[in-house]
């Protein structure tokens, strides 16, 4: 299937319905995902960035109607190496093996690392551009958003940024751009994305915003290579972007935790309690980090100011998930947030401790020693961990001092 976004360009992706999991088995899709290319037909064709591999086959005989005959397209443009994008280019290659490739230096060495071809490679980089006849393609390097390789190309005279991984999101959807959609599910998409993918390159973003401002380019419309086009205010998301990059919260505290016999959740629940009593505006929200997905617990952590970590201790150690979701939050690299641990315990006790490293490992500022209770908590030990939320709640009225990095 194509669809016309106006009278040069069509897009002639893949929607991918059905996709539950995204990078093997690291991010979850739950509502499906789209591969976006786009055919830019002027004097010369172009094709920008093709599907992941799983549909190749059924996009270069969809390409070959579209376009009546492969060998009309002159250039292909790949915006970035990674398989969701590039995956249909051995197919289509193996069709029209001498058209040449633009992409940026690193793109070449990586695009060999995949499929081991000597195809027809033009390295670009910014402020490069290739004449399609009465319009150009104006290649802007995008390094680490989100991989070394990455580069946007702009359209002339119809104003479109082909910007591929920044600004998208994972949505399928039968509409195709973001004023035909429901805003919140959009947006929940979005920084789902951001707060998962590009969180440890925020300075990059920061800086690759502040490059694109500077081109003075008018942008009318932004083609992202997943999710849906940005015509309604397309420079929204650029915008919600930056606020994103400056190492962003939102007046939040997220509890994560996981519990063996219902111990630690009741500690988190009492913990939550003194949070409200001394702080009524403060957002709480609560996760079994064995129960909720991961995505959308790092999603809340990327929009809270403080983030409270339980687990028991289990053979001198923290359970299994709770230590999964710390590897992933170390991952991430974010920046002025708070945190504290707690956790039940039968005899060593050693859990809190543990997360408490962890925590500062990942750049957290620690705001306590952290609370713990021997066995199933009593009254008395249900009234520590209210106390202990209050705590909590006072320690993160004030803003993190920034660190030098």
């Amino acid at each position: 299937m194509s669809y016309v976004i106006n009278e040069t360009v069509s897009w002639v992706g893949k929607k991918d319905w059905e996709l539950r999991k995204f990078h093997g088995e690291e991010y979850s899709t739950h509502r499906g995902s789209s591969y976006n290319s786009y055919l830019v037909r002027d004097t010369h064709t172009a094709l920008i960035d093709t599907v992941w591999a799983p549909f190749a086959d059924e996009f270069v005989d969809h390409l070959e109607q579209e376009t009546g005959g492969l060998e009309h397209i002159d250039f292909i443009i790949a915006n970035h190496a990674e398989s969701d994008h590039s995956g249909a280019l051995p197919a289509l290659m193996r069709k029209i093996p001498d058209k040449p490739i633009y992409c940026t230096a690193s793109a070449v060495k990586f695009l060999k690392g995949h499929y081991h071809q000597e195809w027809n490679f033009k390295v670009v980089k910014t402020g490069d551009s290739l004449s399609l006849g009465s319009r150009e393609l104006i290649f802007i390097e995008a390094p680490m958003l989100h991989w070394p390789d990455s580069m946007f190309c702009y359209l002339t005279g119809e104003q479109i940024l082909f910007s591929n991984d920044a600004f998208g999101h994972h949505l399928a959807s039968e509409h195709m751009f973001n004023d035909q959609v429901d805003r919140a599910e959009l947006y929940q998409e979005c920084i789902k994305y951001y707060a998962n993918i590009l969180t440890p390159f925020s300075r990059q973003a920061t800086r690759k915003i502040q490059d694109f401002v500077n081109l003075n380019l008018p942008v009318t419309m932004i083609c992202p290579a997943h999710g849906i086009i940005w015509r309604d205010d397309p420079l929204q998301i650029v915008n919600q972007y930056a606020a994103w990059a400056n190492d962003y919260q939102e007046n939040q505290i997220t509890l994560i935790y996981d519990t063996m016999w219902n111990s630690t959740r009741k500690m988190a629940e009492a913990i939550i309690e003194g949070i409200k009593i001394a702080d009524r505006e403060v957002t709480v929200k609560l996760y079994n980090a064995a129960r909720s997905d991961a995505n959308d617990i790092i999603t809340e952590v990327f929009k809270s100011k403080a983030i409270l970590v339980g687990s028991p201790t289990i053979n001198h150690g923290i359970l299994s998930s709770v230590a999964a979701i710390l590897e992933e939050i170390k991952g991430l690299s974010f920046k002025k947030k708070k945190a504290a641990a707690f956790g039940s315990y039968g005899w060593s006790g050693e859990s809190v401790k543990l997360i408490s490293g962890r925590l500062a490992e990942a750049g957290f500022a620690i705001i306590s020693e952290g609370h713990k209770t021997l066995w199933n908590p009593d009254s008395q030990s249900l009234d520590n961990c209210v106390n202990f939320g209050k705590s909590i709640a006072e320690a993160c009225l004030e803003p993190v001092e920034a660190k030098e990095v």
